[in-house]
């Protein structure tokens, strides 16, 4: 291709030195200006904590941070594969932001749902009935609250603030039963103490994060920690949901313990490929979703063994448990992260529903009760998949079903 070089002027493009540029003219005219350059604000420097703070606090962030699909939770970015058309247009904002009230509202059934246990709690400390609390199982108790501060790290990594308050009202609320536990004698006070240090370091560590106030290095440790705890929790609660039927030992623990500090330490040196590296980071986030769906398996399970027991259920902390988590439907939807999908739609529907189910068959709640919650449970996901579709411009709901499963 035939062509000359012509000197173009000198212009001041935002930089302290004047440049002597050269275009390559293919028979073109030359141009009458060149167009102002935006400017672009670049990540600030690790060791700027002061530009962390301005530049990339969500307080002055001007787009919401999405999440993305589980396995690529080490890098939350926004929907970048979306049109600018789509991304900018009315609806789509509007439902994001409808979505994230959503998520934030959660908040208010879940914290009705811990309240009456604390205050029940609280009577028979102040009566001196130690005894009643012995009923609460401190392991149990545990479990949820490592599941909780593991899906704090997680959600901290998205940006998702509204869903963040409510892990942490959740890391909150289950650590005042525990040291209620603790004072009452259930929980014995080593354990107690080791609980009350990692908890409070996860909840320094995650907010120090999430501010962009802390090393890297140190995020990365934690990450491992809370993989290797969790890892190692899932297959012994599992296996203890079962006693006696099962040895009481803690044989899977154990084993489970060691693969994950070996899937920890081949990860961290580089011996497995990228998917293997990203399954592990990922690996944290579905141990805490997984414990929290174990939750409804063993409730389940319990009913079936003594089912006397089910009188003792509430249908009302079964209905708040639904709401609380289906509120988180339609945000995990729109922003296609299957663990949080899973994890959601799995507790209303095993967990909340499902023990709703047991309690209509026992004659325990009446059948107006469960036909309404039922009704409206189901007009939630029906609208929560309708809406999803019109904002993405779909024929389908199931092709927002087929990008949340595949991520693409």
């Amino acid at each position: 291709m035939a062509g000359s070089l012509l000197p173009v002027g000198k212009a001041v493009l935002h930089s302290h030195q004047p440049s002597n540029c050269y275009i390559f003219n293919a028979n073109l005219q030359h141009p009458k200006s060149i167009p102002a350059l935006l400017p672009y604000r670049k990540r600030a420097k690790q060791n700027n904590t002061l530009n962390k703070l301005v530049l990339l606090s969500p307080l002055v962030c001007h787009y919401r941070l999405k999440p993305v699909s589980a396995l690529d939770s080490d890098a939350p970015r926004p929907i970048d594969q979306r049109s600018e058309d789509l991304k900018s247009s009315e609806s789509f904002k509007q439902w994001d932001s409808l979505t994230a009230k959503f998520a934030g509202a959660a908040n208010i059934p879940f914290l009705i749902l811990q309240l009456p246990q604390i205050i029940l709690n609280a009577r028979n400390l102040l009566a001196g009935n130690q005894a009643a609390l012995f009923a609460v199982p401190w392991l149990g108790m545990f479990t949820g609250l490592l599941g909780n501060l593991s899906l704090l790290s997680y959600f901290i990594k998205k940006r998702e603030t509204e869903v963040v308050v409510v892990q942490t009202l959740g890391v909150v609320t289950i650590y005042i039963v525990i040291s209620q536990l603790a004072m009452a004698g259930s929980m014995p006070l080593p354990h107690y103490a080791v609980t009350s240090v990692v908890i409070a370091c996860g909840l320094v560590v995650n907010f120090m994060n999430y501010f962009y106030l802390l090393n890297p290095a140190i995020w990365r440790y934690w990450e491992d920690f809370i993989t290797i705890a969790g890892l190692s929790a899932l297959p012994q609660v599992m296996w203890s949901t079962f006693i006696p039927y099962v040895p009481n030992t803690i044989l899977p623990g154990a084993i489970a313990f060691v693969l994950a500090i070996l899937a920890v330490i081949m990860s961290r040196t580089g011996k497995l490929p990228e998917k293997g590296i990203k399954f592990v980071g990922s690996l944290s986030g579905w141990t805490a979703t997984l414990l929290f769906m174990w939750m409804p398996v063993s409730q389940m399970w319990t009913n079936l063994l003594n089912p006397d027991n089910i009188k003792g259920l509430s249908a009302l902390s079964m209905l708040l448990a639904m709401i609380g988590n289906g509120l988180m439907i339609p945000r995990a939807l729109f922003t296609r992260d299957l663990m949080w999908f899973t994890g959601s739609t799995w507790a209303c529907i095993f967990y909340g529903w499902g023990n709703l189910v047991c309690l209509y068959c026992c004659k325990v709640t009446s059948r107006e009760f469960f036909l309404a919650s039922t009704t409206g449970f189901v007009a939630w996901l029906v609208f929560s998949f309708w809406r999803d579709t019109q904002v993405y411009g779909y024929n389908s709901p199931l092709k927002s079903l087929k990008e949340l499963i595949s991520g693409s």
